[in-house]
This record gives C-alpha cells, sequence and structure tokens, in this order.
C-alpha cells in the first residue's frame, strides 16, 4: 500500500543522498570537458542500478552473511561521511577529462555520482524501514528530478549562482548527518 509520508521521506532522503544539485557544478564542469551530456541516458542508468539493488540487495548481502542492520549501520557511516563532505566542501569525485560525451553520462554521471555507494547503501537502509513499493516511487521521483536538473543545468548555474549552489548542498550535508544519526541509532540502540 502506498502512503504518502513514506513516499516524501524516501523522495527527500535519497535526494539528500544524491545530491543532484550539489553536483551541477561537476556536471557543468564535464560540459565544458566533452561537450553534450546525455541526460536521458544518465537518467535511465542510474535507474536501472537503484532498482536492481532495491531488488536484489538483500540477496546479495545473505550471500555474504551479512544482515540488513549490519549494513543499515554501515550505511549510516557512509551517509555521515557524505554530509560531512558536503559541509566541509571536500571533493572525492575527480571526472576523467579524456571521457567522451557518451561515456560521461554512463560513468561518472550515472554512476557513481547518481547511483553511487552512498546512494545504493541508502536504498538498502530505507529498505529495512520503509515499503519496497513507496521505496520505488521515491526513486522514480527521484528520477524525474534528475533528469529535469541534468538538462537545466546551465539554467540552474545561471540563477543560483555558485552561492547558492554552496548553500543548497551544506543544507543537504545537515539533512544527511541527521539522517545518519537517526538511521544509526535505531539499528544499534532500537528501544530508544
Amino acid at each position: 500500500m502506498f502512503d504518502f509520508r513514506e513516499i516524501l521521506s524516501v523522495t527527500l532522503i535519497l535526494f539528500s543522498v544524491i545530491d543532484i544539485l550539489g553536483s551541477i557544478p561537476i556536471v557543468i564542469n564535464l560540459r565544458k570537458k566533452v561537450g553534450h551530456i546525455q541526460s536521458g541516458k544518465a537518467t535511465i542508468a542510474a535507474g536501472i542500478l537503484m532498482v536492481l539493488f532495491l531488488i536484489l540487495g538483500k540477496s546479495i548481502l545473505e550471500l555474504f552473511g551479512i544482515g540488513v542492520e549490519d549494513f543499515a549501520i554501515a550505511g549510516a557511516l557512509i551517509i555521515f561521511a557524505l554530509g560531512a563532505e558536503m559541509i566541509l566542501g571536500i571533493e572525492i569525485f575527480k571526472p576523467d577529462p579524456a571521457a567522451s560525451s557518451t561515456s560521461t553520462s554512463i560513468v561518472p554521471i550515472a554512476f557513481p555520482l547518481i547511483a553511487g555507494a552512498g546512494t545504493l547503501t541508502t536504498i538498502l537502509t530505507l529498505k529495512s524501514e520503509y515499503s519496497q513499493s513507496n521505496l520505488a516511487v521515491g526513486i522514480v521521483l527521484n528520477l524525474i528530478i534528475i533528469y529535469v536538473v541534468l538538462k537545466s543545468t546551465n539554467w540552474l548555474e545561471r540563477k543560483l549562482g555558485q552561492t547558492g549552489l554552496d548553500v543548497l548542498r551544506r543544507i543537504f550535508g545537515i539533512i544527511l548527518l541527521s539522517i545518519a544519526i537517526k538511521i544509526f541509532k535505531s539499528n544499534v540502540f532500537p528501544e530508544l
């Protein structure tokens, strides 16, 4: 059964983790280096990765003997690190300047920029707290947002400016830190 509150929570959490608005400077830089970026191709590739991990992620964990709670704690730590990076302005991802337009749409935009370790970990972590159908809707809503943002990066760059992009990135970083602490607490200290 679809639950609007769960869908909204999942959508906002994934939006924060994916941080497509915070990735605009990276996308703009890649566009300048390789030319056109295929927004549709990048969005579809990222969506396939996210849905596959939503469906098969638990099976993959069971193959390695890892519980969902264990993965949720590890995911909380990764989400915490991502949030800290966003707040501190640290850049881990360095795009390959020799990449072509087609390959750049998949690597690094679809993976790992959109559907990276943080996103996939978050999907599986959220699966322990939210229904799969609500997660799927949240993923689709984020894919729509991703597509629109990728298509309009030039316009967003002009409207928000560098200061606006920096502020958004830090706000979502604080949200991620809070989410990470909540997930960690609920899996380490479930009685609280």
